[in-house]
Parts: C-alpha cells; structure tokens; sequence
C-alpha cells in the first residue's frame, strides 16, 4: 500500500481502477464528451474510455471549453470518479468543481512511478490523501 498527499481542489471521495496518462489531456477536442473516450491522435490513452476511472494525469492543456467537456462528461455519465494531477490549472480545477468530480493536485511525480492502470486506489479529496492499494 502506498499513500501520497496532495493539495484538495474539488471535495469529495471516490474509489475505484486506476488509468494512467503521463501526457497532459486536452478535454476540448480529446476527450469524447458522449463516450469518455480519449480521441486526441497520438495521445498515450488514445481510444481508451476515462468512464468511471481514477485518471492519473499531469494536467491539461488546451481551450476554456474544456471545463464545459468535463462538466458534460458527468452529465453523460462517462466522467472520470475522481482526478489526481501534478498541477490542475483553472480549465481542470473548474471542471472538476462544478461537475463535483474529487479532484487532488500538487502531488509527486512519483506517484507515476508507482500507480499502475488498473491498480485499486482511494481518492479522499476531503484530506487530500490518495491510497494505492
């Protein structure tokens, strides 16, 4: 078991399988907004669905649309149940809050070193903690 704390930016607590990208996400135009699939080309988690995941990422990149994405991403059901990021700048930060997806940032980069897709992990965005079991 491994733990790592972070900064909490959007509350809540989630459980669930871990989906690794160490490329930063592009919610705007990379992110399917009906099926939660990454469609960005060349991207690590092209044609993989974040649905219902623990998505690992660096941050993102990319248009202010991208709150709005994620936002209808929950609204479809195909959202992500919680976020860990190395720095979730406004576009994340936003989305996260007013889809009231559990979101942690300023975590070690080490955490990539550690988490694997698939992996059995707690986010507790109320502590900002996150358990990999």
């Amino acid at each position: 078991m491994y733990v790592f704390k972070g900064r909490v930016i959007s509350r809540g607590v989630a459980e669930g399988e871990a989906l690794i990208s160490k490329d930063p996400i592009s919610f705007y135009g990379g992110v399917d907004p009906d099926t939660g699939e990454v469609i960005e080309k060349g991207h690590v988690l092209s044609r993989v669905s974040i649905a219902g995941k623990i998505l690992f990422f660096p941050g993102g990149k990319g248009s202010t649309v991208g709150s709005y994405i994620i936002y209808r991403l929950k609204k479809n059901r195909v959202a992500p149940k919680a976020m860990v990021c190395i720095e979730a700048e406004p576009i994340v930060a936003i989305g996260a809050i007013i889809s009231d997806i559990p979101l942690i940032d300023k975590v070690a980069w080490e955490v990539f070193n550690v988490v694997k897709d698939g992996d059995h992990v707690i986010v507790d965005a109320d502590q900002g903690v996150i358990t990999i079991l």
